[in-house]
């Protein structure tokens, strides 16, 4: 069961790369990419800090692909 997000979308509603997200949160661009891809799950306090960034929750960034399921 993977963690899906809508990291880029919300990236691109605020105009900043991944080098700018990763400063305001304290990761590497590459973290922020590896968590785009889906190939990493940030830890709670990331999620927490990123979901800050955009004025938003982490369950509006974030979706767990069993909840997923149950949504449809």
């Amino acid at each position: 069961m993977a963690l899906e997000n809508r990291l880029k979308e919300y990236r691109a509603r605020k105009n900043l790369n991944q080098s700018d997200l990763g400063k305001l949160v304290g990761a590497s661009r590459q973290t922020i990419s590896l968590i785009e891809r889906g190939d990493y799950s940030p830890s709670v306090v990331l999620a927490l800090k990123i979901a800050r960034v955009f004025d938003t929750t982490v369950e509006s960034l974030f979706l767990y692909e069993e909840d997923k399921e149950e949504l449809q």
